[in-house]
């Protein structure tokens, strides 16, 4: 039987890879419990100090198998809720894995794929590379997240343009629209993501994982709400060996060596 999820490691940078090529990376019930778990055991594993999330072949994710949706018309709602949080399951362990996780897409990012890109804390594209909301074309509503995600940094009148037609868009629009960290040419964009992930794997992890949250719950929040919390995570890492790592290294003009903190 296929792997659903490919797992390597370059440095200190582990890739997943979503492996279902002959059906441009359609989501399996495999992917469902192999991704959340293979997230996990990088997040526990202090070698990792950052995630890259890929298609193989090139293409990223086309979403959901169709031909198993058709069938879900035949189970009750409760059956139906049971089966999509499969797929919520997989995008909470994307958000709420405390190492940051840069999608590499090439070929297109649709419906729940879309999702699961955007779930992603950075994300590398091909400027040739399409992304699509897509459900409307099947008569299906978004789901994933995606259009939390989206309402991030485009306008309720954009959000629902998107959803609405389900048009597809390039990787040049996204990254104009401020979804896009890097643009690169075709078959580039894992490439470009393993050099920025292996920058971050540097830096002082405990310290990441504290940013990860507070950026997350920034488009929420209200200012007090998010004032708390980046007090919070302040005084937890002026007491951490990060901090006096860092701010001894900045004191001495030497370079901070966050990597021998990692699993402390």
């Amino acid at each position: 039987m296929t792997e659903a999820v490919l797992i390597r490691q370059e440095g200190a940078v582990r890739i997943l890879v979503n492996n279902n090529p002959a059906a441009r990376n359609a989501i399996t019930m495999g992917l469902y419990t192999g991704l959340p778990k293979a997230l996990a055991e990088a997040q526990a594993d202090p070698e990792v100090g950052a995630i890259v999330l890929t298609g193989a072949g090139d293409f990223f994710c086309s979403g959901g198998d169709l031909k198993q949706l058709a069938t879900r018309r035949e189970l009750s709602l409760v059956q139906r809720r049971e089966k999509l949080e499969g797929l919520h399951t997989l995008i909470r362990a994307i958000r709420n894995c405390n190492k940051p996780v840069i999608a590499a897409v090439e070929g297109g990012a649709a419906g729940a794929g879309l999702s699961i890109a955007l779930a992603c804390d950075m994300l590398v594209a091909a400027r040739d590379a399409f992304f699509s909301v897509a459900y409307v074309k099947v008569g299906l509503t978004p789901d994933g997240g995606v259009t939390a995600f989206l309402a991030e940094f485009v306008s309720r009148q954009i959000l629902t343009e998107l959803c609405l037609t389900g048009d597809r868009i390039s990787g040049e629009r996204l990254h104009a629209m401020g979804a896009v960290n890097r643009l690169t040419d075709k078959g580039a964009a894992l490439t470009e993501a393993i050099a920025l992930a292996t920058r971050l794997t540097t830096g002082p992890a405990r310290a990441s994982a504290r940013i990860k949250n507070l950026c997350q719950h920034a488009y929420g929040a209200d200012l007090e709400a998010q004032m708390e919390l980046e007090a919070q995570h302040m005084v937890e890492s002026q007491g951490d060996d990060e901090a006096a790592e860092g701010i001894a290294a900045f004191l001495t003009k030497r370079a901070a060596n966050f990597v021998a903190l990692r699993d402390k």
